[in-house]
């Protein structure tokens, strides 16, 4: 279900039950992270601005227009209920391929004692599943940049749960001893927001800490382990969008 999830195409009872599950599956959580965000980029690249009119014109069409009819129950797989299905199959199918070629595959841990490998997975667990929470806020706005060298960054941003996710896609791998840390600009002045995987060139990342008001974030290069304040000058630096 992590592609139709990803569409908003979940009746709300499936949607519900698929979301209790995303909070135990940490594979799942992170698919539905990286569908999501490929499927917000997509819209992006085939946006339209309405027509000021469209609004007056659906409206005056409502009252003159009438309803498709329900069809009888037990319509053939060819029918419209069979079109509406394959037409969901291959818009999963297709954001299924966009996130593995842009986003990569889900981290594998391996560690050598078993209390390590548990404590990683929860982490990773709660990781995605409020990755995947911002993503599909119903107030989450995204805004996209070219970094590059052909990579690109986005920016999620849902002010309801004041917090942003920023997904990278074909970032170079910083020099050795040396790491991407990501900032939030608060009116000049930057905060950190944590640090993004070395050796990932692209990934999915949530901002620690809360927007609170942040009209941007930035990247930049540090040392391993992050700095107080930025070393260098920014690789990206992204307004939130309105």
């Amino acid at each position: 279900m992590t592609g139709a999830h990803a569409l908003h195409a979940l009746p709300d009872e499936e949607r519900a039950a698929f979301e209790r599950h995303l909070a135990d599956c940490e594979p799942c959580a992170q698919e539905t992270a990286e569908l999501a965000a490929t499927a917000a980029r997509l819209g992006l690249a085939a946006t339209v601005t309405p027509s000021p009119a469209l609004r007056g014109q659906v409206l005056r069409r409502i009252s003159s227009v009438r309803q498709v009819p329900p069809g009888p129950s037990g319509v053939r797989a060819g029918g419209r209920s069979g079109k509406r299905a394959r037409l969901l199959s291959r818009w999963a199918l297709a954001a299924c391929f966009a996130a593995a070629a842009t986003l990569g595959g889900t981290t594998v841990w391996q560690h050598q004692r078993a209390e390590d490998a548990l404590r990683q997975a929860r982490s990773a667990r709660q990781g995605t599943a409020e990755i995947a929470a911002v993503l599909a806020a119903p107030d989450a706005r995204t805004r996209t940049a070219a970094l590059g060298d052909g990579a690109t960054g986005s920016v999620i941003v849902s002010r309801e749960r004041d917090r942003a996710v920023f997904v990278a896609s074909g970032m170079a791998r910083p020099a050795g001893g040396k790491v991407y840390q990501l900032w939030f600009d608060d009116k000049g002045t930057m905060r950190s927001a944590g640090l993004m995987d070395p050796g990932r060139t692209d990934q999915a990342v949530l901002l620690r800490g809360g927007v609170d008001g942040a009209s941007g974030m930035g990247v930049t290069v540090e040392p391993a382990g992050g700095s107080e304040k930025p070393t260098s000058a920014p690789v990206a630096l992204l307004g939130f969008p309105a």
